[in-house]
């Protein structure tokens, strides 16, 4: 364990290392390589979330956050793997009983089961209570039925958490991928995050014996989905401090490098007040995300809105950045293959997953209302 990486500068050489240099072909392959996800596990990224005692790496939520920062700036389909993927672990450790943590707690920590998240569905995205899959009960267990879509992870995933409606409301199940009755299908040609292997999930009459069920059954939306979410948009809000990192960096060199016939770029003031925003963005939002890790680890409920706000202005911030950093590199960075270019693609993914823009504005909003009502 003390081998593995540890801090953001141990987080920072590893992704400089292995995983920023290949960003593109997993873009253009539309895939991680398994030789990379065997890799996050050799290093304790799978199980960042979760303590030693399971295998973990015990991280903090602020360390959390800088290791979900620093792979977010060198491809975000693999923060996008390891962001579900630690949803579904600390769902397991939070909800699960001892008999599904002691199953799936050493895997998920190792990498050697991998966790999706499966929530969204054809007619229910951001509104998460009118999801329409069901669990019926049968003869002591559950029938699964529905589609879920845009599952990231879900080309590969071992372990899928499922939600679906009971008679007695939305509750949260453990499912095996391989198990009878589900049935993926390859979604490719995304926008962004092309190599975070998203899937369309079918479950055709799976029978799922009690033991599926993970927590009460009928009250997964007020625990396990709401829980389970603030992590991921957590995740996310610093993936995107990642993004607006990457694109003022390639922002900063190319345009120190080239230049006109009189000046070089970097002594524009328009070029220059593009790399403002950015410098002031990335300090602005790592300084956000860091409150919503020290909340988390105080375990302060506020941390809630936190995250809340966070995500609002990383993802947004991350999405201006990344469209300045297109516009610095011109036309090389419409090119294809061409870094600007992804960020643009990603960044815009993020201002849409764990919470769209506007369902933060709603949300957001209503502390303005709390303050004025004191």
């Amino acid at each position: 364990m003390s081998d593995r990486p540890h801090g953001r500068k141990e987080f920072r050489a590893v992704v400089d290392a292995e995983i920023a240099p290949h960003a593109g072909r997993f873009d253009r392959e539309q895939a991680v390589p398994d030789s990379v996800l065997r890799r996050l596990g050799e290093l304790g990224w799978w199980g960042a979330i979760l303590p030693a005692g399971v295998g973990g790496a015990g991280l903090d939520m602020v360390t959390l956050g800088e290791l979900h920062e620093e792979v977010g700036r060198g491809c975000s389909s693999v923060r996008s793997l390891l962001t579900v993927h630690s949803m579904v672990a600390y769902a397991v450790s939070q909800w699960g009983s001892r008999e599904q943590r002691e199953r799936w707690l050493p895997l998920l920590a190792r990498g050697e089961a991998v966790g999706a998240f499966c929530l969204t569905e054809p007619e229910a995205g951001s509104d998460a209570a009118n999801i329409s899959a069901t669990a019926t009960r049968q003869d002591g267990g559950f029938v699964l039925r529905g589609s879920k879509r845009w599952i990231t992870g879900g080309q590969i995933a071992d372990l899928l958490l499922v939600f679906a409606r009971t008679g007695r409301g939305v509750s949260a199940f453990l499912v095996e991928r391989a198990h009878p009755g589900v049935v993926t299908r390859p979604v490719n040609g995304m926008l962004g995050t092309r190599g975070s292997m998203l899937a369309e999930i079918d479950f055709q009459d799976c029978l799922l014996g009690p033991d599926a069920l993970l927590g009460p059954d009928g009250f997964a939306l007020a625990t396990v989905v709401s829980g389970v979410l603030d992590i991921g948009r957590y995740s996310v809000a610093c993936g995107c401090v990642g993004i607006i990192q990457a694109c003022m960096e390639a922002g900063a060199a190319f345009t120190a490098e080239r230049g006109g016939r009189t000046k070089p770029l970097s002594d524009h003031q328009l070029v220059r007040r593009l790399l403002t925003q950015m410098v002031t963005d990335v300090s602005a939002a790592r300084l956000l995300c860091r409150q919503a890790g020290e909340l988390k680890d105080r375990q302060d409920p506020q941390t809630i809105m936190a995250t809340w706000i966070a995500k609002y202005f990383a993802s947004t911030a991350a999405t201006r950045a990344a469209s300045d950093a297109v516009q610095l590199h011109g036309a090389a960075g419409c090119s294809p293959g061409h870094p600007a270019q992804r960020y643009y693609r990603d960044a815009k993914i993020m201002e849409i997953i764990e919470g769209s823009t506007q369902i933060q504005q709603i949300q957001i909003a209503e502390e303005a209302y709390r303050w004025t009502a004191r």
